[in-house]
């Protein structure tokens, strides 16, 4: 056979062997797609694997994630630095090859596993390319020009998130976009015709996209063919590439049988003379070591060439070229946060007001913020005045309208983030937040600095009811790891909130109101610490008052009202929990002497993260039930978010 067939037969029992010695996970879609990942890895994606941040690098996205011994075949072949013995400890305690692939691993350029949430990272990569070339691209200088490659199967097409994110990428017509389908016609359950029978094509045609088929996707050269088509449209483009699960496996090919199971030994040892490959286990014949050393030194040409461009430019363009610089460090303006214009609000203010007068503030001294919203950013306060609208036609715009697709906009603000240059901003109304959860999941899995503006964040809703007052989604948020929830009482602290998640390595999600709330004085920066004393007593504090956002103000009222009888409270506003717990106990102890047993929390949703502050002796006043349709003053009376509740809650607690 010759080198190529050789190449790709070697992606297949390299697969298979990893699968069968950790005698777990999916040989069959690796065996099956090897031919296209051969054609898009050697041939038409522009990569140097000795640098795998180079900025202007193509992009590959394995969104069919279950397909991870796919791409350790070939970041190993290929020299990602990935070794035999690595290869040799899939899915084992500590090795770089998990089960499904993760961003530690050199090469793999998006956490993947959770079926369509690549497609949608796929479509923030290409979204990001094009603001970037928008921003610094001058004739004869293609500083960012550069492609996106995803492969997906047909569990990807059968989640919603991808139809969404498709839908969207149709529409802004991203011609840089390419994903290859994987087309087995097989599922974990059988035959795909028992759950899905449409015309994918025809679908993806609907949404704008070019579609193109491959009838044999085990002819690379066919594979080829319709990439080179792809480049020509300045739509996205479908390649629907017909393949074989499995293939080469004489027993299971073609069969769900080869879907998430070993071969086994028997099976393994037929497939390796069906393919006319060497019997013994994780065998590479050097000559194909040396065919894609080929592939490689092109790549590191292709970077060289890169680089000697970008130092003609910034000899022509040396503010741009500096500004580049800076776009992707990162960099926060000296002084920032004590910039005294951040840190202004008058009056009574919903915290959704005052974070959209943050992110103006903010995209003045940050160009490369962007963001946008599920149709609702007249709701959620998040358009960039000034900053236009990105669109097809507009690819200069900070403005994204990502329509009312909340799970596919998360995942694609996560490519946005992955993609570097750029700080991304998303929002919708909180108690949508469920859609959109399995993709914070993976902003926090990755530690992507994504900011989540969630506003009407309550039974504040009102008249609404029911089903868009959020009553669990604080807890829900707050249960996911390495994620920031912070949920402001007033403008300051919506501040530290915005300043938090800039400097974070990781999430944030802004809780924010949709009622005016007042301002409290000059202790906003203390939120930076996630818990503080908002206001003191005389002396040591009887009982400590407590709360986030809303409800602060019942405590503030309460604290006045308990004085009067002899009480002496200490206030705590809790805007961010994880930041509160992550302080030393000494300050901990400061806000909340352990002494002090008679606790009162106050939060318009679920009791149960607040018990960990108020122990057995306190209370919490929340909501373990649904809300209703009535304004907003009348739910929050009706529901004992009162000032006078807060107080009576507070001497129950002190037994008086």
């Amino acid at each position: 056979m010759d080198i190529q067939q050789k190449t790709i037969n070697t992606i297949r029992t390299l697969s298979a062997d990893m699968v069968q010695k950790a005698n777990s996970g999916h040989p069959g879609a690796p065996m099956g797609m090897a031919a296209m990942a051969y054609a898009v890895w050697a041939d038409a994606m522009q990569h140097n694997p000795a640098d795998p941040k180079w900025r202007n690098r193509d992009r590959f996205v394995l969104s069919n994630g279950h397909a991870s011994a796919l791409m350790y075949s070939l970041l190993h072949l290929f020299g990602y630095g990935l070794t035999m013995d690595d290869i040799k400890q899939f899915r084992q305690w500590g090795s770089k090859t998990p089960g499904h692939p993760e961003i530690e691993t050199a090469g793999v350029e998006t956490t993947t596993g959770p079926l369509g949430q690549g497609v949608a990272n796929a479509v923030g990569f290409a979204i990001a390319e094009t603001m970037l070339a928008a921003k610094f691209n001058r004739p004869d200088f293609p500083v960012v020009d550069h492609r996106v490659y995803a492969f997906c199967g047909d569990g990807c097409m059968m989640e919603g998130i991808a139809s969404e994110a498709a839908s969207l990428a149709g529409t802004l017509k991203l011609g840089k976009l390419t994903l290859l389908y994987d087309d087995n016609d097989i599922s974990i359950e059988g035959n795909t015709d028992i759950a899905m029978r449409e015309d994918v094509g025809a679908r993806f045609a609907a949404y704008g996209w070019q579609v193109l088929n491959v009838a044999d996707g085990n002819d690379p050269q066919q594979v080829l063919a319709a990439i080179a088509e792809a480049r020509r449209d300045e739509r996205p483009s479908l390649i629907v590439c017909k393949t074989i699960i499995g293939y080469g496996c004489p027993a299971k090919q073609g069969t769900s049988g080869v879907h998430g199971s070993p071969l086994g030994e028997d099976n393994l040892l037929a497939t390796k003379r069906t393919l006319g490959m060497p019997e013994d286990s994780f065998h590479v014949d050097e000559d194909v070591y040396a065919h894609l050393r080929e592939t490689a030194a092109r790549g590191a040409q292709r970077e060289q060439e890169w680089k000697d461009m970008m130092a003609r430019y910034a000899k022509v363009y040396p503010e741009l070229a500096r500004e580049y610089e800076d776009w992707y460090a990162m960099k926060l303006p000296e002084g920032l946060c004590e910039d005294p214009e951040l840190w202004a609000y008058e009056g009574k203010i919903a915290t959704r007001a005052t974070s959209g007068t943050m992110i103006n503030r903010l995209a003045k001294r940050l160009p490369n913020l962007v963001g946008g919203s599920a149709d609702l950013a007249p709701s959620n306060n998040t358009y960039i005045k000034e900053g236009g609208d990105y669109s097809a036609e507009n690819r200069g715009g900070r403005n994204l309208h990502f329509g009312v697709r909340e799970h596919a906009m998360a995942a694609i603000c996560n490519g946005i983030a992955l993609h570097g240059g750029l700080r991304v901003f998303c929002g919708t109304f909180f108690v949508f937040s469920d859609y959109m959860k399995h993709a914070i999941r993976m902003s926090a899995i990755m530690k992507l600095p994504v900011t989540y503006v969630l506003t009407h964040d309550s039974i504040g809703v009102g008249e609404d009811g029911a089903t868009h007052e959020p009553i669990e989604h604080l807890a829900g948020l707050r249960a996911i790891p390495d994620v920031q929830v912070f949920r402001p009482a007033d403008g300051k602290e919506t501040t530290a909130a915005w300043l938090s998640a800039l400097s974070s390595n990781g999430p944030t999600c802004l809780v924010l109101t949709r009622q005016g709330l007042p301002q409290y004085g000059e202790k906003g920066t203390e939120a930076f610490k996630g818990g503080y004393v908002l206001e003191d007593c005389e002396g040591a504090p009887d009982v400590l008052l407590m709360a986030s956002g809303s409800e602060v103000e019942q405590c503030v009222a309460a604290k006045a009202a308990l004085a009067g009888e002899g009480i002496a409270a200490r206030v705590i506003s809790m805007p961010c929990m994880e930041l509160f717990l992550r302080q030393d106990k000494a300050y901990q102890e400061a806000v909340m002497p352990a002494a002090i047993r008679a606790r009162v929390a106050v939060e318009a949703g679920a009791t149960m993260p607040w018990y960990r502050f108020t122990g057995l002796d306190g209370e919490v006043i929340g909501l373990d039930h649904f809300g209703a349709s009535a304004p907003a003053g009348i739910l929050f009376k009706e529901y004992g978010f009162t000032a006078e509740n807060v107080a009576a809650a507070a001497k129950k607690v002190l037994g008086k």
